[in-house]
């Protein structure tokens, strides 16, 4: 198994939520977020403003797929998400250990 922590464009959860399904990973967690990573938070639309702004939001979504799909689906997430632009965001991929669904204690794959 392989966790999926995904940082992107809010705009874009959609996109990335019919991602996961059509790998049948239907799990996901979601959470806004500020941040800034390249652009340093910079937006050309908003540099008229007299202000600063260093933090723009974000979504974070962690994911737990399997072995099997985690390529093909980084490819998608890719091809689906990605704007060209600076800040479209990262994907983090680590392996997982294990994973227990709580009410039946089914581990493993059969967790996800």
């Amino acid at each position: 198994m392989k966790k999926l922590e995904i940082i992107t464009r809010p705009e874009k959860l959609e996109d990335l939520k019919f991602v996961l399904a059509d790998h049948h990973s239907h799990g996901l967690t979601v959470t806004k977020v500020m941040g800034s990573g390249n652009q340093k938070g910079y937006v050309p639309e908003l540099a008229s403003l007299e202000m600063s702004i260093n933090l723009l939001p974000k979504i974070y979504v962690m994911a737990v797929v399997n072995d099997n799909d985690y390529e093909e689906i980084l490819t998608k997430i890719c091809e689906i998400i990605s704007t060209g632009n600076v800040g479209d965001g990262k994907v983090f991929v680590s392996e997982m250990v294990e994973a227990m669904r709580i009410r039946t204690g089914d581990r493993g794959n059969k967790a996800l």
